[in-house]
């Protein structure tokens, strides 16, 4: 009987999602195929990530876009690259630079709306265009009954990472995108953004202007370290003048050395006494001589590099 009872408790118990796993790849596809096809018949937005940039055979580009492993062809036309062209933005070969934006974009989260379905291979063509302007008037032109939009300025709002240079930040906020400059992503000196935020990430940023005139004219101005918070300040009180501190150097620019310190204080350094050049990313001992509390930093000199960043 003990045996026997043995037996039984080893036996996995059968649970109600079971036949879960019984679902085939095939299965899987189908299902997603039917969600794309409903999504046509009903132009529901759907997200999906920037795999890909081809050419086709008469040369122009297009986008790949895979939704849950279904390729999607997006043509460059309905991306929404806006690139001014007029005789102080000629900066050469159209579709070169709409290349290199879409290079930028790779690994991104977008919005598109399908507009085409071949049942026979099964191809996807859709317009990323058509799914922002459509965001745009639902968060940015429709209002509620206060007359109010749902994205005004001082809200805080999530937004995509559609593109990161050294010193900005592509953001695409409901249908809109804008650029966040290094300056206005961190209280923290960010010699490089590309340290923090990555293509495809969702971030924390609070709007700090919006003018919408109509679905083509919408600019939005944002900020991600009002939401972050600035915790230099009380950092601050922790630096004493004449106090040595180590730090990274995080850019340098005409001269002037920007440095973190481990204490969590941004500094200015305008001379260094080893007689080793200084470069971004060395750790640097750092004598504060005098502090800033209008700009809220520290101001010193480099006393020496302690470890260099070749």
């Amino acid at each position: 009987m003990q045996n026997e009872q043995n037996t039984i408790t080893n036996v996995p118990v059968l649970i109600l999602d079971s036949d879960a796993v019984l679902e085939t790849a095939q299965s899987k596809a189908d299902l997603i195929w039917h969600e794309i096809q409903n999504a046509y018949r009903t132009k529901k937005i759907l997200t999906g990530m920037l795999g890909g940039i081809e050419k086709t055979e008469n040369g122009s580009l297009i986008a790949i876009v895979y939704y849950k492993d279904f390729r999607t062809v997006i043509p460059i036309t309905e991306m929404m690259i806006n690139l001014v062209q007029d005789e102080s933005h000629d900066y050469g070969d159209i579709s070169l630079r709409q290349n290199k934006v879409l290079n930028n974009m790779l690994g991104c989260e977008i919005d598109f709306i399908v507009k085409g379905l071949d049942a026979q291979s099964r191809s996807v063509v859709a317009s990323r265009k058509e799914a922002m302007l459509k965001k745009r008037q639902i968060f940015y032109l429709d209002r509620d009954a206060s007359g109010n939009s749902k994205i005004y300025e001082d809200r805080i709002v999530q937004a995509r990472v559609v593109a990161v240079a050294e010193k900005v930040v592509r953001a695409e906020i409901f249908g809109v995108e804008t650029s966040i400059l290094a300056r206005d992503l961190s209280f923290d000196w960010l010699g490089d953004a590309r340290e923090r935020f990555h293509v495809g990430e969702h971030i924390l940023v609070r709007i700090l202007s919006v003018t919408a005139e109509s679905l083509d004219k919408i600019t939005v101005k944002a900020d991600v370290k009002s939401v972050e918070g600035n915790t230099s300040k009380e950092n601050m009180k922790k630096c004493k003048i004449q106090g040595k501190y180590a730090g990274t150097v995080e850019d340098i620019h005409k001269g002037t050395v920007f440095v973190r310190l481990s204490i969590g204080v941004n500094a200015i350094a305008h001379s260094c006494y080893d007689n080793r050049t200084v470069g971004k990313k060395d750790e640097v001992s750092f004598v504060v001589t005098h502090i800033d509390e209008d700009r809220n930093v520290a101001v010193g000199l480099i006393s020496r590099i302690i470890r260099q960043n070749l």
